[in-house]
């Protein structure tokens, strides 16, 4: 596959490097000079210095023979337009665009986008993706790394091993023989800086990051038994009220007994989040002040959210909240170098918006009839969802007995509402979807599971 992607930031690197690392053709198109030079140095790519919607720089790019354009540079505009004119001038197939700017996406324009109008194939708005998975997390306070799949039905959860867990030194097969009526399973783990895919009698041992697929129905169970049970958070104090604050405070008001307060340092945004929300009391003032903190209620929230633009105010944000009260804390942080010091600065949860941004987009990208896709481990794994067809190589097989490469796990089998696991006896068929977990270097051969061919890998 040939792609362009315009713009060499955090996510258009992301993007790029999935992409090159899968044996795709990628040429990268920014402004900067520096960007360039350092995104051609790094990965396998393409350079090209100029302006992404600029008709001669896509040209020049490849544009003409590409398969995918992805637009993600800083600016709206320009990634809208670049979608336009790849598809009035050079009819490439599937165009996507990173839009942040709410009113393009209000439902009122919601024909903006359409292939009479401006025809992009799908936009992403990396506050609102964000947001979700903040949400989801707090549906899952116990985890450290949550992603749903076939509409909610099944969930794969990160689960911290800790010090005294009654896991620590089981095996799969023990866990599963302990807990039969539980709707789960192992799909990998994490070990320091491994990522593997553990035999049968591989033991759990205590720091072990776990990923565990479970019937939706059946989290709060799992969840107890890993020792991460904890009650969905009432009283929330927010840090930040951009887009991602102002999305998630709305959310929770509209979740019956919860309170939140809010945050926000910049006074003209403070005004505009105390005019857009009904139950939220907002505070002017700045995050990393205890008394204001504690104004918030800080001393008594059950979850702390640092959701600014700055990583380092998140991060101390969570510290404070955490020494003035606060149960748990959860914040953003961009840079990968400074999700090191979670543990160290004991914050619960870390975020990832990059990598939020970048799963999302993949998810439209792969090939086959790839319906979720969520990356787990820094990117180190991928979580894929598909449905089967007719000639999938998957379509009559058993799930019990699918002979797998062993860096790849069949997490569940999705039927209707049915949920089944590995260790069930139960042929795979047509429109089943079918969720896997694979090292990154294995994602290709989980992707032609469901493409249409009848070769087997």
């Amino acid at each position: 596959m040939k792609a362009v992607v315009c713009g060499a930031g955090r996510v258009g690197y992301g993007i790029a490097r999935e992409l090159a690392a899968e044996g795709n053709s990628v040429t990268v198109v920014d402004w900067s000079q520096g960007l360039i030079d350092r995104i051609t140095t790094d990965l396998d790519v393409r350079g090209i210095v100029g302006h992404g919607a600029h008709p001669d720089t896509l040209e020049k790019a490849g544009m003409r023979d590409a398969d995918l354009l992805v637009a993600v540079t800083y600016s709206d505009e320009t990634n809208m337009v670049a979608c336009q004119v790849a598809h009035s001038l050079f009819d490439t197939p599937l165009k996507i665009a990173r839009v942040r700017a709410q009113s393009y996406l209000d439902k009122a324009w919601r024909d903006l986008f359409a292939r009479g109008a401006m025809p992009i194939d799908v936009t992403i708005s990396p506050e609102l993706e964000v947001s979700r998975s903040v949400l989801q997390r707090m549906e899952t306070p116990g985890a450290s790394a949550t992603a749903p799949f076939a509409n909610n039905r099944v969930q794969l959860l990160g689960l911290r091993i800790e010090e005294g867990s009654p896991i620590a030194g089981t095996n799969r097969e023990q866990l599963l023989s302990l807990f039969p009526e539980l709707g789960m399973d192992i799909a990998g783990v994490r070990r320091e800086d491994e990522v593997f895919i553990p035999e049968e009698r591989d033991p759990l041992m205590t720091g072990d990051d776990v990923f565990v697929t479970v019937a939706a129905t059946h989290v709060p169970r799992v969840l107890d038994v890993f020792g991460h049970q904890a009650q969905r958070a009432r009283k929330v104090v927010i840090v930040g009220a951009g887009n991602i604050g102002l999305y998630v405070a709305r959310a929770l008001e509209r979740m019956a007994g919860v309170r939140v307060r809010i945050i926000e340092a910049d006074k003209a945004r403070a005004e505009t989040a105390a005019d857009g929300l009904k139950r939220t009391v907002v505070l002017h003032g700045d995050g990393l002040d205890r008394r204001l903190l504690h104004e918030a209620g800080v001393e008594d929230a059950e979850l702390a959210i640092c959701l600014t633009n700055d990583d380092k105010v998140n991060l101390l944000a969570a510290v404070m909240a955490k020494r003035e009260g606060a149960q748990r804390t959860l914040c953003l942080v961009n840079e990968p170098g400074l999700k090191e010091v979670r543990e160290e600065l004991g914050i619960d949860i870390t975020l990832d918006p990059r990598g939020v941004t970048v799963s999302t987009i993949l998810q439209h990208i792969r090939r086959g009839r790839i319906t979720g896709l969520h990356t787990f481990a820094d990117g180190a794994a991928e979580a894929l969802e598909g449905i089967v067809l007719a000639t999938s190589p998957l379509a009559g097989k058993s799930l019990k007995t699918l002979d797998l490469p062993e860096d790849v796990s069949v997490c569940a089998l999705v039927r209707g509402d049915k949920v089944y696991f590995r260790r069930d006896d139960v042929t795979i068929e047509t429109n089943d979807r079918v969720i896997f977990f694979a090292l990154k270097g294995a994602v290709p051969k989980v992707e032609q599971l469901f493409r249409v061919s009848l070769e087997y890998f």
